[in-house]
């Protein structure tokens, strides 16, 4: 397991209780970053992360995600990994309240953190920001039109923010696409469109978090001095482009 300079790092992890964003701040902290969870259920974090600082925040709640940043103080490294998959429908039945809940998390979350942290970062002329997106921000996932859209934006959100900032001092804004990982959000889908996803992966089987975390790593570290408003593919050969 490669180890990187984290050392004197202020790191928030979005959705960090578990999942992607648990993988990541283990190893993280284990690298010597200072590491602070924002998550809507901060008292039920998995095992891995239970000794880490935990703050209740809901990203889709642009005030709530101002209270956790004036209790976290400034921050060098932020991973926005908080997001839900919602229900599975077609477009033309998808429901309109399930459809606006996903873009206030998966998108508006995104921006909310990001526009919470940049005035430190650019201050201090420092800072890596890293959204985990989704393969499904590439290529669309039939009867997952909100969380598709929502990940395609997530993906043009770092683009954009990436160009801006890129002329600001040592700050890189990038994204990860990774196909699905068995996590907790596959609760919220079918065991059918569960299996169709993995039929989609040419590898033949989930990504874990912990490859997810390996590569958001290195992409949040101060080795990654130069690549910015770029998405990293994980698709395990999926995707196309």
């Amino acid at each position: 397991m490669n180890r990187y300079d984290y050392e004197g790092r202020r790191a928030v992890v979005t959705g960090g209780c578990n999942g992607i964003g648990a993988a990541v701040a283990e190893r993280m902290a284990a690298s010597g970053a200072r590491v602070t969870l924002w998550d809507l259920d901060p008292d039920a974090p998995e095992p891995r992360v239970a000794d880490l600082n935990a703050i209740a925040c809901d990203v889709a709640d642009m005030a709530s995600v101002r209270a956790a940043m004036d209790r976290t103080g400034p921050v060098d490294v932020l991973v926005n990994s908080a997001g839900i998959a919602g229900p599975t429908h077609s477009l033309l039945d998808y429901p309109l309240d399930d459809w606006a809940r996903i873009q206030r998390v998966n998108v508006d979350g995104t921006l909310h953190c990001c526009k919470a942290v940049l005035p430190g970062m650019t201050a201090n002329g420092y800072g890596r920001i890293v959204n985990v997106a989704s393969i499904a921000g590439k290529e669309g996932n039939p009867m997952a039109s909100a969380y598709s859209a929502s990940k395609a934006a997530v993906i043009a959100l770092t683009k954009s923010l990436g160009k801006e900032m890129a002329e600001t001092g040592d700050i890189a804004v990038n994204c990860v696409t990774p196909a699905t990982a068995q996590t907790r959000i596959l609760e919220q889908v079918s065991a059918e469109f569960t299996e169709y996803m993995r039929s989609k992966i040419p590898r033949g089987r989930f990504v874990t978090v912990d490859e997810i975390a390996s590569m958001i790593l290195w992409v949040a570290s101060a080795e990654n001095s130069f690549t910015t408003g770029f998405a990293f593919d994980l698709s395990g050969g999926r995707a196309t482009y």
